[in-house]
């Protein structure tokens, strides 16, 4: 009896380590070699994610500009930090994140982790120190101990909150979607409106030049000209990489659950999906460095109506069971 109780255990604790199965439509998330799945790890990312002590003043924390009702974005043009500031940039959504070769608009982070650390020190969004962070966690017992089984060590610092927050964020998942259900052979699961602008999609207007694979994203960078005509545009990419062929690029967003996290465009300029479908076919904002395949498409009203309704076919599951905390470590 002894041996089957200590089995079941065993294969229980196994389990319980065991990443969380992809919706359809996807496939297994790559966990990072320094930073393998755990539950506890990924309770203990959930919990600091919606912890506003992280912040400066204790009133802003990841899910304040990223929120689970909200599509893990905050349906804002940009959003607001620490002191009601206002950023200069559209909250993109996690949704998806896990599949993401870099991170923020202009690509700047490598990892998930090197991204979860920026906020907190930027003076604008969570105003910390990451010295401060750490430090308030460190008085936290509750956290201490989580930390302590998580990481084997109770003493904490902004690496393994990195490690635990990015780690939530890879659980956070989009599939199962009435577009993967059709593409699975489930040929009731999209509307004749649906099916119809997903020939747009695919045939007319080749959004998966950019928007293609499993996550609607080629995690390339692109020139369409949001915000090119203002008096002083944003460079986009070419902050990071000093090529004058990244000026003004962008990263092309997943459009995994696309109609829950607008307004839209780097800088949140179009409220709909309406006026996003209306902004390629005209072909973007003309500058310097508009990206080729940025052309005009002319689309007939009913082809932008049916477009619209097949990005509303994006719309998946596996995401929506996550909310808040109701208690916090003590």
């Amino acid at each position: 009896m002894r041996g089957i109780v200590f089995t079941f255990v065993t294969i229980s604790a196994a389990l319980a380590q065991a990443p969380p199965k992809p919706p359809l439509g996807l496939v297994p998330v790559q966990w990072p070699k320094d930073n393998p799945y755990s539950a506890e790890k990924a309770e203990l990312g959930r919990l600091l994610y919606f912890d506003k002590r992280l912040s400066g003043d204790n009133t802003v924390a990841c899910a304040s500009c990223h929120a689970p009702q909200m599509g893990f974005t905050d349906n804002a043009p940009v959003s607001t930090g620490i002191r009601s500031q206002k950023g200069g940039m559209s909250a993109p959504t996690v949704i998806n994140r896990a599949y993401s070769l870099n991170q923020f608009w202009d690509g700047r982070a490598a990892t998930l982790e090197e991204q979860a650390k920026g906020p907190i020190q930027n003076p604008i969004e969570m105003g910390a120190t990451h010295e401060d962070c750490v430090g308030k966690l460190n008085k936290i017992a509750g956290y201490r101990q989580m930390f302590g089984r998580v990481f084997g060590k109770e003493e904490i610092d902004i690496d393994n909150v990195a490690k635990a927050i990015a780690t939530f964020e890879r659980t956070v998942l989009s599939g199962n979607s009435a577009f993967d259900k059709y593409s699975a052979g489930n040929k009731k699961a999209m509307t004749s409106a649906q099916v119809r602008g997903m020939d747009v999609y695919f045939n007319k207007a080749k959004c998966d030049q950019c928007h293609e694979g499993m996550n609607f994203t080629s995690n390339g960078y692109h020139n369409l000209g949001v915000g090119s005509d203002k008096a002083t545009p944003d460079v986009g990419r070419f902050a990071v990489t000093k090529q004058d062929r990244d000026w003004g690029a962008f990263k092309t967003p997943t459009l995994r659950d696309v109609a829950h996290t607008g307004p839209y465009m780097h800088d949140g300029s179009l409220k709909t999906l309406e006026e996003v479908v209306d902004f390629y076919d005209k072909g973007g904002t003309p500058n310097r460095n508009l990206d080729e395949k940025i052309k005009k498409l002319n689309l007939t009203a009913a082809q932008k109506k049916d477009l619209v309704e097949f990005l509303k076919a994006l719309n998946g599951e596996g995401w929506q069971h996550i909310t808040e905390p109701q208690r916090f470590p003590e």
